[in-house]
């Protein structure tokens, strides 16, 4: 289990909620904050899930391409001012941003399910090119948005073009190959007290 506050400390902090508006970064910030990691490739995906009840109430995309390290976070709630951001997708994931966004969406009410598979140079970079060209997505079609994405790349014809994240992860979890990871966090289901805690630590 990871904390939020520990992977917060020393970072500003933008307040977020579910139906937060687009936002568009300068081109300069995000050519700067390009970041493309060794490898291997993948594509992650991000399930959150309530806690009490299983049900799926978002999903995005963690892209791994040789050209840059991006999440297409279809109507996403993700805001940080250091991270640069265009039409849903989010530049320059690390993997300490990736532990953040993860961290930002796990708490007493919700977990976040990760299904890892290993795709080549070529198929990392379609579904890079095709999240970018994507565009805004409106709120509530995360899972639509995302498995039409999937569903262009070449091998993941069988994961099914739906509305609902959960069917989305049952259909990419038949994928072979698939890991899956999940992350719990205890912080209560109040982002306010959340990010009053962490800035009383940064002072």
């Amino acid at each position: 289990m990871i904390s939020r506050r520990a992977v917060l400390l020393g970072l500003p902090l933008v307040a977020a909620g579910c139906s937060a508006p687009q936002t568009s970064s300068p081109p300069e910030m995000i050519a700067q904050n390009r970041y493309a990691g060794p490898g291997p490739r993948v594509l992650s995906l991000f399930t959150m899930r309530n806690t009490s009840s299983d049900g799926g109430a978002h999903s995005s995309l963690l892209i791994d391409a040789p050209s840059q390290r991006i999440i297409f976070d279809p109507a996403g709630s993700f805001r940080h001012s250091t991270i640069a951001e265009r039409n849903d997708v989010l530049f320059g994931v690390t993997p300490e941003v990736e532990a953040y966004y993860i961290s930002y969406h796990a708490r007493e009410t919700f977990y976040v399910l990760q299904q890892t598979v290993t795709v080549g140079d070529a198929v990392a970079e379609q579904a890079a090119s095709l999240a970018l060209a994507n565009g805004p997505v409106a709120q509530s079609f995360c899972a639509r948005a995302t498995s039409r994405l999937l569903r262009q790349l070449p091998g993941f014809g069988s994961v099914p073009q739906t509305l609902f994240p959960n069917a989305l992860a049952t259909g990419f979890g038949r994928l072979p190959g698939v890991t899956e990871r999940t992350w719990r966090e205890d912080d209560p289901d109040n982002k306010a007290l959340a990010l009053a805690e962490i800035a009383m630590q940064l002072r």
